[in-house]
């Protein structure tokens, strides 16, 4: 049987995928884009139920549809925006297959190009684009063995409360998942106890602005390297409930208990660093940075925006902040299970190429691989710090297409006649 060939083949319809599919047709590149699962798949089944994007409607998404039936200033429920990504995909006629996996990737011997392994068959391709983005493997530290009496699971497997057994929880990682899952069991009743490490606190809305509108207007999206030790910062931010500033305080007014870095655990018992306080504080101190910037912002700028003097108020500190608890009987305090909201992991074990470096990680300049012909998109930071939302997978998608058109032009290229007598 012949094997199926094409110039560029797209690996994952997520997002990233989509994107890419545009700006390939759009240069004239025949491409295949393979997804394992559905379209957009892991907004359907690989977060919690009440998920809402993290930016509003108006500013994550693609510039050529808009969110229908939703306020530009909303925050679009997780099944909606997999459903745009499937509208999205038909509205350019996007080549997806749909429920087929790809086993592995190899480079031809003595030829250019690749041949993939897929469920459905060999295909041989010219370019490849890895599109699986940077939620591949969810990360779930050791710390507390399997045989323990609790329930562990990790973000990406918690669906809603009644889904724990009774009792108290520990929510490990105090990111965007980590504040929001920990608020909703708060909201229903639980007990909860949430590990806050270190972390930037934006507010989520100033001024009549969203911070994202913020972050756009002060430069902050378009930095194209991160700070030392900022390049996996966690950040704390939530569309959820209309959008609200996260804040621990807050949380523990309504009787949530903070504590420290998890980072032992024996006999029953987490040990946590000593670093809460530490934690929360530069948390604060990013937030009012935020602020002041903003402020400066509308002062230079001479913009007619609403003061905010509310926004500087603080909670009070709770007790868990100025007697932190350093040491957590799981049973004696009820905890019966823990979410480790801990992120994830690259993996890339199916691209058998030579485009990582030493440590496993992607080698490549804005998704452009050190390996001719592998390319990457949707990766934090792959361009700038907007790179891995919705908005920014999109741009950095018509950069990584128009290099492949690039290379098709070099590879197309035949001599003249005329050059080719001059030549002899």
């Amino acid at each position: 049987m012949p094997v199926e060939k094409t110039n560029t083949l797209v690996v994952g319809a997520g997002q990233a995928g989509v994107a890419m599919s545009e700006h390939l047709s759009n240069n004239g590149i025949s491409h295949l884009v393979l997804e394992r699962d559905r379209i957009a798949e892991r907004w359907r089944t690989a977060r919690w139920d009440s998920l809402v994007a993290n930016g509003p409607a108006w500013h994550d998404r693609f510039p050529g549809l808009e969110f229908p039936d939703i306020d530009a200033d909303g925050f679009v429920p997780k099944e909606g925006v997999a459903d745009y990504f499937v509208d999205y995909a038909r509205k350019i006629a996007a080549p997806v297959r749909c429920g087929v996996e790809v086993k592995s990737v190899k480079r031809l011997t003595g030829q250019r190009g690749f041949r993939v392994e897929t469920s459905e068959g060999p295909i041989e391709a010219q370019n490849v684009v890895a599109a699986t983005g940077p939620f591949q493997r969810p990360v779930f530290p050791p710390i507390i063995p399997a045989e323990a009496n609790l329930l562990q699971i990790h973000s990406n497997a918690y669906r809603n409360p009644d889904q724990l057994p009774e009792g108290a929880v520990m929510v490990v990682g105090a990111g965007s998942s980590g504040a929001q899952i920990a608020e909703e069991l708060m909201n229903s009743g639980r007990q909860v106890y949430l590990s806050v490490g270190p972390h930037d606190r934006p507010p989520r809305r100033y001024r009549n602005r969203d911070f994202v509108w913020w972050l756009g207007v002060l430069g902050k999206w378009d930095m194209q390297t991160p700070g030392p030790g900022t390049e996996h910062v966690t950040i704390a931010v939530s569309g959820a409930n209309g959008g609200k500033t996260v804040d621990f305080r807050r949380f523990a007014a309504g009787g949530m208990q903070l504590v420290g870095l998890t980072a032992g655990y024996s006999d029953g018992k987490l040990q946590f660093a000593d670093d809460l306080v530490d934690n929360v504080a530069k948390g604060d101190a990013n937030y009012h940075s935020v602020l002041d910037e903003a402020d400066a912002y509308i002062a230079r700028n001479g913009l007619d925006l609403p003061e905010e003097p509310e926004a500087r108020k603080k909670w009070p500190d709770p007790d868990c902040l100025t007697n932190p608890i350093r040491e957590l009987d799981l049973a004696a305090a009820g905890v019966t299970s823990v979410i480790w909201a801990t992120g994830f992991a690259l993996d890339y074990s199916w691209l058998e190429v030579d485009a990582f470096d030493e440590t496993g990680k992607p080698d490549h300049r804005r998704g452009v691989s050190t390996e001719p012909g592998v390319y990457f998109i949707g990766l934090p930071w792959q361009s700038r710090r907007g790179s891995s939302f919705i908005w920014g997978v999109w741009h950095d998608a018509k950069f990584v297409a128009d290099h492949i058109a690039t290379q098709q032009t070099y590879l197309e290229y035949e001599p003249s006649t005329s050059d080719a007598m001059v030549d002899a």
